[in-house]
C-alpha cells in the first residue's frame, strides 16, 4: 500500500478539515457560549434605510420590426429589481422589487409581466398604437409609468 500520509493529497485534506472545524467553533459556539475574539464575530447585517426613487426608462419600438407589425419595446427599471414576488411581505425586501402591467391602446385590461425581458407583442393592425408600462410594487401599486406611442406601417 502507498504511504497516503506522505502525500500531498493527505495534506490538502488535513488542512482542510483542519480549517472547517476552526471556522465552525468561531462561527457557531457549543452550548451557547461567546466568541472570545471579537474579529471573528459575523458582520451585522446594516438594513438600507432609504432607497433612491425607482423609476422605468422606456425605448420606442424599432422601425424595421414595426414595419413587419412585430412590436418590441425595451425597458430598463432604475433601483428596482423585476422579479416575480407579491404580496404585503414582498414591500419589505431590500432592495426593492416590482414587476410591470401592461397596456395596450387603453383597453380595458392589461397583463402583468415580471420577466425582465423586452415587451413583445405581434398581430397589431396598421395604424396607430401606444402601449402603457406601469413599474408596479409587489402590492399593485403604480411607482412610475411611461407610455409609448408608435404607428405600424400598412404591409404590402
Amino acid at each position: 500500500m502507498n504511504n497516503i500520509i506522505g502525500s500531498p493529497l493527505f495534506f490538502i485534506t488535513a488542512a482542510l478539515a483542519t480549517s472547517a472545524v476552526a471556522i465552525c467553533s468561531v462561527v457557531a459556539p457549543s452550548h451557547g457560549a461567546e466568541v472570545q475574539d471579537e474579529a471573528f464575530k459575523p458582520a451585522p447585517v446594516v438594513p438600507l434605510t432609504s432607497q433612491p426613487p425607482a423609476r422605468l426608462l422606456v425605448d420606442a419600438p424599432l422601425p424595421e420590426q414595426l414595419a413587419r407589425g412585430y412590436v418590441v419595446i425595451r425597458y430598463q427599471a432604475e433601483n428596482v429589481r423585476i422579479m416575480p414576488v407579491y404580496g404585503e411581505a414582498a414591500l419589505g425586501i431590500l432592495p426593492r422589487i416590482g414587476h410591470l402591467h401592461i397596456t395596450v391602446d387603453d383597453l380595458p385590461w392589461h397583463w402583468l409581466d415580471a420577466s425582465g425581458e423586452p415587451i413583445s407583442i405581434n398581430g397589431l393592425l396598421p395604424g396607430s398604437h401606444k402601449v402603457l408600462l406601469q413599474l408596479e410594487s409587489p402590492i399593485h401599486k403604480v411607482i412610475d409609468s411611461k407610455t409609448v406611442s408608435f404607428v405600424i406601417p400598412p404591409r404590402v
